[in-house]
Formats: structure tokens, sequence, C-alpha cells
């Protein structure tokens, strides 16, 4: 379990609130007086909150979902990095305009082998979430994600891209510097990569932000993850010109991990640590490390013209329609 000076809990894991703060309490007694053997009431209180949380996990919400995908203390692309990467090198600027800090991305070794990741960043805190816009990325973000997939096909290394966004910036500026220009290019660019392509939802999927970064062989989403096209709160505001409508939207949205996979649209279902990625880091790393070795043994057995076709006929059939004769 990572520890935090001040964890954060969402109003509905007040139950495993209570129990934290028992098991803070009792830990610090224990430092305190060190002749007094205080495991065993450890041990009950830790299996009583990892109980507690494993309910909480059981009986989630859309809504609630879409909170943990949030949640302050969730793990973001550079958490996952440093815990799946070694010899990571990180590559800065699109050489064009600047370097978006939104989006990180270089070179690591994966179990050994050398692969490609790129990401949206989020801040841990209130002025490094300004630096890096939110997870929000400019078209230079895009740009630079575009060149380091250039870069990894040049040297036919695999490509992993963590998706975790609001959406892209939607500011007058990062329009006028060709903002969907920059993302419909980068789905043109994807559906022809050589090297195969693998795109993970670590946390939020909002909109083209989320595509920008999202096509691949292989689309994976973490349990406690949202995909979408617009998010509960703006869906709400534009049905109902209100934002008090928002769990109703994310029930309607149908945007849930469990819900994209009955759709086709993601082809796996990372679990997470009981009560959401943010519990345990190393645990919620290995998980989906050994789902993304596996992918990428499949993957690479396969010819790079077919994984290209495959790809194609992939995102071409997704959808629901139904042709009326005249």
């Amino acid at each position: 379990m990572p520890q935090f000076k001040q964890r954060q809990f969402l109003d509905f894991e007040k139950p495993v609130k209570e129990l934290f703060e028992q098991l803070a309490q009792i830990k610090e007694i224990a430092e305190k007086n060190p002749t007094v053997d205080y495991t065993s009431s450890i041990q009950q209180l830790e299996q009583s909150l990892l109980e507690r949380r494993k309910e909480i996990t059981k009986h989630l919400t859309p809504w609630q979902q879409v909170q943990l995908s949030r949640h302050p203390d969730r793990p973001y692309t550079n958490a996952y990095i440093k815990r799946m990467l070694t010899d990571y090198i990180e590559f800065f600027g699109d050489r064009n305009v600047r370097d978006d800090k939104a989006i990180v991305g270089g070179f690591g070794l994966l179990d050994g082998e050398t692969v490609m990741i790129i990401g949206h960043q989020k801040g841990i805190n209130t002025k490094m979430r300004q630096l890096r816009n939110f997870g929000m990325a400019n078209p230079e973000g895009y740009r630079k994600a575009l060149r380091l997939m250039r870069l990894a096909e040049k040297f036919n290394k695999p490509v992993i891209t963590f998706i975790d966004t609001p959406g892209a910036f939607p500011g007058a500026e990062a329009e006028e510097r060709g903002q969907g220009e920059a993302i419909a290019r980068n789905i043109y660019e994807m559906m022809r990569l050589k090297v195969p392509v693998i795109c993970v939802i670590i946390g939020e999927g909002a909109s083209g932000g989320a595509l920008g970064i999202g096509v691949g062989d292989k689309v994976l989403m973490l349990q406690n993850t949202w995909y979408t096209v617009i998010s509960p709160e703006n869906c709400s505001s534009i049905l109902w010109r209100s934002w008090e409508k928002k769990e109703v939207a994310a029930e309607q949205l149908k945007l849930t991990s469990t819900d994209m996979k009955s759709f086709g649209l993601v082809d796996e279902v990372v679990e997470e640590p009981y009560g959401g990625a943010h519990w345990n880091y190393e645990e919620a790393a290995e998980s989906l490390k050994q789902v993304l070795v596996r992918l990428l043994k499949e993957l690479k057995k396969i010819p790079a013209e077919e994984r290209i076709n495959n790809r194609i006929n992939k995102y071409s059939k997704m959808g629901f329609w139904e042709e009326v004769e005249e």
C-alpha cells in the first residue's frame, strides 16, 4: 500500500477511511512502544480493511467508477513507468513549437525488451497540475507523440500508450495551432504503424483527447476507468442544462470498462487492486505489466502488413447500425 502524508477519501470510501485511520493510529502506537506486540491487532485491521475495500469494489455505480478514475491519489503515467520499466529515457518537444508537459514519452525496457511508452500525465499537486495542464494536451503534445511513434517505427520497437485525459485542451490558441488536425493526423498515422501498438486507458478516456493516442492493435482498460465521447458532467449540462444529472448521464453513457468490453470497443479489462489502483501502485503496475508482456509476444508473431490490415478492419467494424430497404 503506498503511503501518503494525507490520503484522500471519496464520499463512498468513508467506511474504508475509518478503518484506515484506526490502522494508522495503532501503527503509530506500536512505533512508540516497541516492547509491546501489536502484530495481531495490526493484522486483523489490515484484513478488515482489505475486506471492506473488496466489498466496495463489488458495488460501484458508473459514477463512482468515474470518481475513482479521477482519484487524486491514483497513479498516473510516470508512476507506471517508474514501476514497470528500467533504463527509461524521456524525450521532449515536437521539434516545431515547444514541449507539451501534458504528454510524456520515451524508450525503456519492459521485461528486457525495448518499448516506446507515451502517455498523458496529470500533476500530483496544484503546481504540477498547472504545469501538466491537468492532462489536457495541446497540438504540440500530440505532435510530440507522433514524433516518438515514428522514432519507434524507425527502430522497429513496439509502442505502448497510456491514456488519462479529460479531453484535449479546448483553448482558442490550441485550435489556432491545429488541435483537430493534430488528433486526426495521429489517428491516421497510428492506423498504419508497422510496429505493434497497445493502448491502455489508465484513468479518464475522454473524446478526441483520448483518441489522439488511442488507436492500436489492442486496447485495454483498467477496471475503474471510463471511455466515452463526453464526460458525464458535460453530457448532463447539454441535456438537462445542469450538472445535477451527472450520475444519470454516467449510467446512460455506458462508459465503464465492462460496458466497453461488451461493445467490443476494448479488448481486455485489467483488474485493479481492491478499492482502486491508488491503494497499491506496485500491484496495479505488476498486473498491467503481465498483460502487456503477454500481448506483445502475441503481436510480434504477426507480420507487419497483417497487423495493419487487422487494425484497420477492427476499427472499421466498430459500431452498430441497421440498413433499411426502401
